[in-house]
C-alpha cells in the first residue's frame, strides 16, 4: 500500500485559542482607566464604572476560565472601591449594586465553564472525525511509483470531515489501481456504505489480478452491506464508482460502474474519456449486467481529471448546473494540483453559496521512468 502523503490542515487545531494573559491584563486595565476617568469627569453622579461588568462577559466568550475569574474579581473590587469613593445616595443602593455585580459575574463564570467544557467535547469529536477520515480517505497528494495524485475533497456538511464521496489508490503487483466513487445519500449510513466499498477495494486490489474481478468484489461488498442495513431497518444504497489500473506504457484499464466519465487534458482541448456508463455498484444483479474493462491512453504529460456529481450538479441561482466541459476549455493550463484548486474555486463562484453535495476533484499525471513489469491484464479490444 502506498504511504500516506502529506496534507495541509490534517492535524486538527485545539479548542479556540484564548487571548494571551498580557493582552487580557492590558485590555482590562485600559478599560478600567477609561471608565474611572469617565466616572470622575461625571462628578460621580453617573454609575459609568458599572460598564466594567462587560469585560468579564467578553472574556467568558473568548478567554480561559482563569482569565474570566480573575477579571470578575478585579471588576468587583473596582466597583467596590468606586462605591466608596463615589457612594450611591443610600446604603441600600450600594448593597444592591455590589450584589448585582457579584450575581452577574457568577453567571458569567458559570457560562464560561460550560463553554470551555463544550469546546473540549467538540474538539475530541473532531479528533475522532479526523482519525476516521484517515482510515477512510487517503490524505492528498499521493505519490505512487508511476503516478502523482492530487485533488480536493470537501464534504457538504459544515465541520464534517467525511461524507459520501470516496477514493483510494493502491500500488499493487498488477499496476497502480485507483478507485473513485460516490455513495447514494449522505450522513453516517452513507459513510458506512463507503467504508464497505473502500475495505473491499483495499483487499481485492492486491488479491485479484483481473480488474473486473476487483469491480465484482466491490459489487459484492455493497450487496452484503445492503443486506446488513436491511436487517437493521436502514436504507439500502448504491454506489457509483470507476476502478482504474495504470500499468507500464500509456494504457489505462477502467471498469465504470455508473460513475461520471473522466476528463483528459493535454495535447489539445479537454475531452471526455468515452467509457460505457455501466450500472452502479449494488444494481448489477438487478440489471443483469456483466461488467467489462475498457482501455484508453493517458500520455505522459497529460492530466486525468476525475470528479463526482458535487461538481457537475453544482447549480447557480437559476438552477443551471456547472458547465464543466466549457469551463475546462476556458481554464488556462495549470499543474495538476493547481488545476484541482482552480476547478473548486470555479465551482464555488458558479454556485454562489454553500455546497449542496460532497465535492471531490482528483487530478493525476504519469511520472516517467517506471519500467516495472505488468501483471495479468485483460486484453485490449484490438488483442494487444
Amino acid at each position: 500500500m502506498i504511504g500516506v502523503g502529506s496534507r495541509k490542515g490534517a492535524t486538527p487545531p485545539g479548542p479556540g485559542r484564548a487571548p494571551d494573559n498580557r493582552t487580557v491584563v492590558a485590555a482590562v486595565l485600559a478599560a478600567t482607566a477609561v471608565l474611572l476617568a469617565a466616572q470622575a469627569a461625571s462628578g460621580g453622579d453617573a454609575r459609568i464604572v458599572l460598564l466594567l461588568v462587560f469585560v468579564p462577559a467578553l472574556l467568558g466568550g473568548l478567554g480561559t476560565l482563569a482569565q474570566t475569574v480573575l477579571a470578575a474579581i478585579w471588576v468587583t473590587g473596582v466597583i467596590l472601591v468606586s462605591s466608596l469613593v463615589f457612594p450611591p445616595p443610600s446604603v441600600t443602593g450600594r448593597a444592591l449594586t455590589l450584589l448585582s455585580d457579584v450575581a452577574a459575574e457568577a453567571v458569567v463564570v458559570v457560562l464560561c465553564a460550560r463553554r470551555i467544557r463544550r469546546d473540549r467535547e467538540l474538539f475530541r469529536i473532531r479528533q475522532s472525525a479526523v482519525a476516521l477520515q484517515r482510515q477512510l480517505l487517503r490524505p492528498l497528494p499521493v505519490l505512487a511509483p508511476d503516478l502523482l495524485l492530487y485533488g480536493r475533497y470537501r464534504p457538504v456538511e459544515e465541520d464534517a470531515m467525511v461524507g459520501g464521496d470516496l477514493y483510494d489508490i493502491a500500488d499493487t503487483p498488477y499496476g497502480t489501481r485507483l478507485l473513485v466513487g460516490d455513495v447514494q445519500g449522505k450522513g453516517l449510513p452513507a459513510i458506512g456504505t463507503g467504508f464497505a466499498v473502500l475495505s473491499a477495494f483495499r483487499e481485492a486490489a492486491f488479491r485479484d489480478p483481473v480488474l473486473t474481478d476487483v469491480a465484482l468484489a466491490l459489487e459484492n461488498a455493497v450487496l452484503r452491506h445492503n443486506t446488513y442495513a436491511a436487517q437493521n431497518g436502514d436504507t439500502e444504497r448504491f454506489v457509483t464508482a470507476t476502478v482504474f489500473c495504470f500499468g507500464p506504457g500509456t494504457g489505462v484499464q477502467a471498469v465504470n460502474c455508473g460513475h461520471l466519465a473522466p476528463y483528459l487534458l493535454g495535447g489539445g482541448e479537454p475531452r471526455t474519456v468515452p467509457l460505457d456508463a455501466g450500472v452502479p455498484l449494488g444494481l448489477a444483479e438487478l440489471a443483469g449486467e456483466v461488467r467489462s474493462a475498457e482501455w484508453f491512453d493517458l500520455p505522459y504529460g497529460a492530466v486525468l481529471l476525475l470528479v463526482t456529481d458535487g461538481v457537475t450538479e453544482a447549480a447557480d441561482a437559476r438552477g443551471v448546473f456547472y458547465p464543466i466541459d466549457r469551463r475546462l476549455r476556458e481554464l488556462p493550463d495549470r499543474s495538476p494540483d493547481a488545476l484541482a484548486g482552480a476547478v473548486e474555486e470555479d465551482v464555488r463562484r458558479h454556485s454562489h453559496g454553500p455546497l449542496r453535495d460532497d465535492l471531490t476533484i482528483l487530478t493525476l499525471r504519469r511520472t516517467p521512468g517506471s519500467d516495472r513489469p505488468a501483471g495479468p491484464l485483460e486484453a485490449r479490444p484490438d488483442g494487444s
